[in-house]
């Protein structure tokens, strides 16, 4: 059954007056009077503007026959091709889901002349879902492709214009550092979104930052295009409402024009593009389209939109309006539309079909061959290597805090393309001091303060990393990183699963967290839940508790962000942070030398593998950040009555040191999981299931703290879990040899 658009397509084309008066303008000409839009160029765009519509209809033929499986559709956007047409190919582009004809222009520019590289087939490729189409792999239908400088989005929900604000701003930063970007230093930032999508919290907040980023004397070349189709699925945007929001904003240079209208669309993006990349500084394209055939293949339209208003869309149907342009300008007749438009037909017809009949992933293994771990020898030989840095005195023992800072200024020392960034971490040096005295030795280009938006924080690392830098973004407590977490759930940790590792986010994100602050706390500042975190795939989640391991960690994310594109989450225990005793006021037991260089890369910690005090026979626990002091004081009490303990310092949330766990495990045939996070959805849980699901068949306890938020004061360790819990639980399993999960 043919699409009304289709068939209103033909019928207007061929009502058009075959003997009308035309304008014989040559190629080079203006479309129309005072447009920059060229006779050819405006051609080149109408084969985009087709092909994205042939596209659409095929998308939904191949749903019916029940080899598709994506339908959002281009329909009625088609004039974000003058948008591509108006850039370079060495642009980057992050682009809203309905922008095949932008895909498809700058394939065009890229092609080469190369037959054999379709853009066409590329996108039916990942309509059906085929394992060999060439930038998701089968994951996704996204568009995307690394030689094409467009970084692949799913559905973006605005969650990609933090990312797109970090690209624009590490474009400049890389020169000024004396690294290679991915991009050119002239180079404009192009991201796309619809109207809907510009009320979210997200883009507001990115928009926010990009503007602030400018006003504070940051170049910022990104322009932002807003294709406005008035409607949000089947919520209306009100009339007005885009240009009321962004078009008097200061600071903020803002482009308006027919999406509909291609010559119109073509100059605004011109005009819009020449800003951004002579100024430096932001721009807003405001494109206003209309959308065509529903927001997908499954949306019934007519069920929130009346007859007269789906009509008057269609008729400002863009490939109408360029079909005419082209016709009065003398380049085509009437039927040599309708011929370019059944070849087109035909030709995405053909490419469908065999598109269908690609195979597809059918192994978890396939699926998830991106999201896998990277190699440990590669990291391995990626660490400081030796003779780099300074030695320190070996008296010298340093806090938590104190290594990790060591730790920071190795990393910028070492890589040169890499940034520690956040709120506060320059001028003050971190709210506990941990980041002091970098800003001083390396420099504002590499280490400087964000405004206050974590959303921001984690999208200019995400735009950094994708860009070719090492960003090191601080979240300054781990309560605040839930209202930003999608950054990393939906951008950083999806990128290479969505591009078959072809972009890569490496990063390391510091975040302040977890209990047992004193003077000091509360919800906001004394935070347990790490569940958001250990439930995305691809990610590693780094958990220190001694100052020597903290910097060893350290190093080993720092690697493996480098050399494989790792996204690292390193969790530091704040209440441990200026902690120097462990037993007694003096001993300085939880203070510990820095590695010298030659030591470096025998201080090296490979992701997954736990640390083990003690060779106890009666018990191992199992434990992590704060709870590995607290049970290390406790194995010292029950060594005083005779029971020998050995404590498991998992060291990695994610992924857990299974192998590791289980040896230990099975050495004393008891096991006490000891979590300071909550007994729903807490790090023990995992530990449990990994010591069952691994054959362990001894007794497991496993002791956490309550279900609550921390309140303040010491109202706190009323939830948290105690040392006197852990050990009332230690010796009710030693003294009778059994317990219960």
């Amino acid at each position: 059954m043919a699409e009304p658009i289709d068939t209103l397509f033909l019928e207007s084309i061929a009502a058009l007056p075959r003997h009308a008066e035309v304008e014989s303008r040559s190629h080079g000409d203006p479309i129309r009077d005072g447009s920059s839009l060229t006779v050819s160029r405006c051609a080149e765009l109408f084969d985009a503007q087709l092909g994205s519509r042939h596209l659409d209809l095929a998308a939904r033929s191949l749903r019916a026959e029940g080899a598709g499986f994506y339908t959002i559709g281009s329909s009625g956007h088609e004039g974000n091709a003058a948008v591509a047409g108006a850039l370079r190919l060495t642009d980057p582009a992050l682009l809203h889901y309905r922008s095949g004809a932008f895909f498809l222009e700058r394939a065009r520019q890229g092609s080469g002349g190369n037959p054999l590289d379709n853009p066409l087939r590329d996108i039916l490729l990942g309509i059906v879902a085929a394992r060999d189409e060439p930038i998701a792999g089968g994951r996704h239908k996204v568009f995307g492709r690394h030689d094409l400088n467009v970084i692949p989005q799913t559905s973006t929900i605005a969650s990609h214009l933090p990312r797109a604000v970090g690209v624009a701003f590490a474009t400049c930063r890389a020169p000024k550092l004396g690294v290679e970007a991915a991009w050119p230093q002239d180079s404009v930032t192009v991201c796309s979104f619809g109207d809907a999508s510009a009320n979210h919290s997200t883009a507001v907040g990115a928009i926010n930052a990009a503007l602030y980023t400018a006003y504070s004397g940051v170049p910022l070349p990104l322009l932002l295009v807003c294709e406005d189709n008035g409607i949000g699925i089947s919520v209306k945007t009100p009339t007005g409402w885009i240009e009321r929001s962004y078009g008097h904003r200061d600071g903020l240079a803002y482009f308006g024009a027919d999406g509909c209208d291609i010559a119109s669309a073509y100059d605004a993006a011109a005009a819009a593009a020449a800003f951004v990349r002579t100024e430096r500084r932001p721009a807003f394209l405001h494109l206003r389209t209309v959308r065509l055939m529903g927001h997908a293949g499954s949306d019934l339209e007519a069920a929130y939109r009346v007859p007269a208003e789906i009509a008057d869309e269609q008729r400002r149907d863009p490939l109408l309006a360029t079909a005419r342009l082209l016709v009065a300008a003398g380049l085509y007749t009437p039927q040599d539309v309708v011929d370019r438009y059944e070849a087109k037909r035909d030709d995405v017809a053909v490419l469908a079909r065999e598109a269908a009949g690609r195979p597809r992933l059918e192994s978890a293994a396939d699926i998830m061959a991106p999201l896998q771990l990277p190699d440990p020898n590669k990291v391995a030989a990626a660490v400081l290597p030796r003779g780099v840095g300074r030695p320190a005195p070996e008296e010298d023992r340093l806090t938590l805090a104190q290594s990790i800072n060591r730790a920071l200024l190795d990393i910028l020392g070492h890589h040169p393309n890499s940034l520690v960034f956040g709120e506060d971490v320059a001028r003050k040096g971190g709210v506990y001091g941990v980041t002091r005295g970098l800003l001083k030795k390396v420099g504002p280009a590499r280490v400087f303060d964000t405004l206050l938006d974590e959303q921001s924080i984690l999208g200019v690392a995400l735009g950094a990393g994708v860009s070719g830098l090492l960003p090191i973004p601080e979240i300054q407590y781990l309560a605040y990183l839930h209202n930003a977490a999608d950054q990393i759930r939906g951008e950083a940790a999806t990128l290479k699963f969505f591009s078959s590792g072809l972009y890569r986010n490496p990063m390391v994100v510091r975040v302040a967290g977890y209990g047992y602050q004193k003077g000091f706390g509360g919800h906001f500042h004394n935070d347990n839940a790490v569940a958001a975190l250990r439930d995305i795939p691809g990610i590693v989640v780094a958990s220190p508790a001694r100052p020597d391991d903290a910097a060893a960690m350290l190093r080993t994310c720092a690697a493996a962000a480098q050399v494989d594109g790792t996204t690292c989450v390193y969790l530091e225990p704040i209440a441990l942070y200026h902690v120097r005793d462990l037993h007694a006021d003096g001993d300085a037991m939880w203070s510990a030398p820095y590695a010298s260089a030659e030591e470096w890369g025998a201080t090296h910690v490979p992701i997954g593998s736990a640390r083990v005090y003690g060779s106890g026979k009666d018990l191992t626990i199992a434990t992590f950040g704060n709870c590995v002091y607290m049970s290390l004081r406790v194995a010292q009490r029950l060594a005083h009555i005779g029971i020998e303990v050995r404590v498991v310092d998992l060291r990695w949330l994610v992924p857990l040191p299974t192998a590791d766990l289980l040896r230990e495990a099975k050495s004393t045939g008891r096991v006490l999981v000891v979590d300071e996070t909550r007994r729903s959805g807490g790090v023990g849980e995992g530990i449990v299931t990994e010591l069952v699901a691994g054959g362990f068949d001894g007794d497991i306890v496993r002791v956490a703290s309550e279900d609550s938020f921390i309140p303040l004061g010491d109202a706190a360790l009323r939830v948290l879990l105690s040392e006197e819990s852990i050990e009332a639980a230690a010796l009710a399993l030693c003294g009778n040899g059994a317990g219960s999960v």
